[in-house]
């Protein structure tokens, strides 16, 4: 082919001279056809591109059928339960619920409810009545002294940078509306998370972004005023999260404009990566310090820790820290190794972190196999958009529970997938002034709003029809999963749920907790033992 366009090429060059010559008209089609000739003979003579070097201008069609693989693939060819990382029907109850479309389903399921990994929950023939409202809990142990009353769905981290400005404000003025919070990721706390006067969690974290000194170290004198902020009800340290445990986040050199380099106090048009670990501590009993100080220079408001299970003696060594030193931390939240609305290498994103449902179970049991699940709240994200997703969840143990992606379809994402790009079509994940215009936060604040309160009230109405009143009434025996195509079991049976009070010194420990608690140190995150 490569030997052949010179010829071809060529021949047709000379054709379309002759043409021009003799017909004034044909100048038109010349200079279409030189356009294309310049095109071909670039390819020929390049060389990063061996299909386009061996097949000039033909070849550039791979590259265009390419780009469109992901729209030609959504919109033409998966079916409504084949996409991913969301299917089309999970997207689609997102739109018409923020949009207060109609959201039921017509003609039954069409999910196969005989294929193994099928889950429901079993209604009872004395339902009851569940408003929505009752759908709060209160966030605060014994040591804090201003415990938040917090929706039992909120909106999980995501950082200005990560999403524009106006997708900040819009999540910010929805969650003022519906009286939810709204997690600010590890960016730090902008102007626009503010100025619309919603709930705001406020996560630092490895980088301690906004209450950070030049050489990147937390500074307490920045920290304090912002942290004792009306608005700011919650403090969150993020030690690692779903999409990229103990990497690091990421914001592209591509985002980082003078705006946000001043919020976050790193340089413009540079890869910001935060550190992988913390240097305010180093231990488990250091990160304990590091959580009573917060507290106290935020004024007594709740502080949390988020982090991605990885090695379980880890986070034993925390509840041993918790238990030796009598400092407890306001809650904890449990993001699952499917997690994940912004950049993330490949690698993290499929392998590294334990999935939600097991993180969630393991954490839910070494807080009450040493005594402190009463004590603390429990928060569960990664990969929740619908109402069933939500109830499941805490009946593995959460007792709230977070999201990120479904609030991002709320504000209009189409699941484009180019979040670390700043090429958003939407204008969701990206501060391009252009692409960031066609978001409205006046009226993407009203879906987010809409959003939140209709899954709420079908939250509500699955627990009426299992005679619940409260999340808190969920229990593991609740959710039933098909194993086989004739066997099912519920949480209960497939996974361990161990006594209150197991993992302390003077009771038997469980067997499958043995290993990883020998391994445990209040004082040390490194193992104590070999093997697990």
């Amino acid at each position: 082919m490569r030997k052949e366009f010179l010829v071809i090429a060529n021949l047709g060059l000379a054709v379309l001279i002759v043409f021009a010559i003799y017909f004034p008209r044909a100048e038109w089609f010349l200079a279409i056809y030189s356009l294309f000739y310049a095109m071909g003979f670039y390819d020929y003579f390049q060389k990063r591109h061996t299909i386009r070097r061996n097949f000039p201008l033909f070849g550039r069609l791979r590259y265009l059928l390419e780009s469109l693989r992901p729209e030609l693939n959504q919109y033409f060819i998966e079916s409504d339960t084949d996409g991913r990382p969301f299917n089309r029907e999970e997207r689609s109850i997102v739109y018409a619920r923020s949009k207060n479309e109609l959201d039921t389903t017509p003609f039954g399921t069409i999910i196969d409810v005989y294929a193994p990994g099928y889950e429901w929950v079993s209604h009872s023939i004395l339902p009851k009545h569940v408003k929505p409202q009752v759908l709060r809990s209160a966030i605060g142990s014994v040591q804090c002294l201003k415990p938040y009353s917090a929706s039992i769905l909120n909106v999980s981290a995501m950082s200005y940078g990560s999403l524009g400005k106006n997708a900040v404000q819009a999540i910010n003025e929805g969650a003022r509306l519906g009286n939810f919070a709204q997690n600010t990721g590890e960016g730090g706390l902008s102007p626009y998370h503010l100025e619309r006067g919603g709930d705001i969690i406020w996560q630092l974290g490895t980088a301690y972004f906004g209450a950070r000194d030049k050489e990147g170290r937390f500074n307490a004198k920045m920290f304090e005023p912002k942290a004792r902020l009306d608005v700011v009800k919650m403090i969150e340290i993020k030690i690692s999260q779903g999409a990229k445990p103990g990497h690091g986040g990421i914001l592209p050199a591509e985002k980082v404009n003078q705006e946000i380099a001043d919020i976050r106090g790193v340089e413009v048009g540079k890869d910001v990566i935060s550190p992988p670990g913390h240097n305010a501590f180093s231990t488990p009993y250091e990160l304990l310090l590091f959580v009573q100080e917060l507290r106290e220079l935020s004024g007594g408001k709740p502080i949390g820790i988020k982090l991605c299970i990885g090695k379980r003696h880890e986070f034993l060594a925390i509840c041993k820290a918790i238990e030796k030193y009598a400092i407890l931390p306001d809650y904890f939240v449990i993001d699952g190794g499917e997690g994940g609305t912004g950049a993330a290498p490949l690698e993290f994103s499929n392998h590294v972190g334990a999935p939600g449902t097991e993180s969630l179970i393991f954490a839910h049991n070494a807080l009450v196999g040493f005594g402190i699940r009463q004590e603390l709240s429990l928060i569960s994200g990664g990969r929740i958009v619908t109402a069933f997703d939500a109830i499941k969840r805490l009946a593995l143990g959460a007792d709230h529970v977070n999201m990120a992606r479904a609030m991002m379809f709320a504000l209009g994402c189409i699941q484009a997938r180019r979040c670390n790009s700043n090429r958003c079509p939407t204008g969701v994940t990206t501060n391009d002034r252009y692409l960031e215009a066609g978001l409205d936060p006046a009226d993407k604040s009203v879906r987010v709003h809409n959003f939140h309160r209709a899954t709420l009230e079908a939250m509500a109405a699955i627990l009426g029809a299992m005679a619940l009143e409260h999340p808190e009434e969920l229990r593991p025996w609740h959710v039933a999963r098909r194993i086989s195509p004739s066997e099912t079991k519920n949480y209960s049976e497939i996974f361990e749920y161990i006594e209150d009070g197991c993992l302390l010194s003077h009771k038997p420990t469980p067997k499958s907790f043995v290993k990883a608690l020998e391994r445990a140190s209040a004082d040390s995150f490194l193992a104590q033992s070999l093997g697990e």
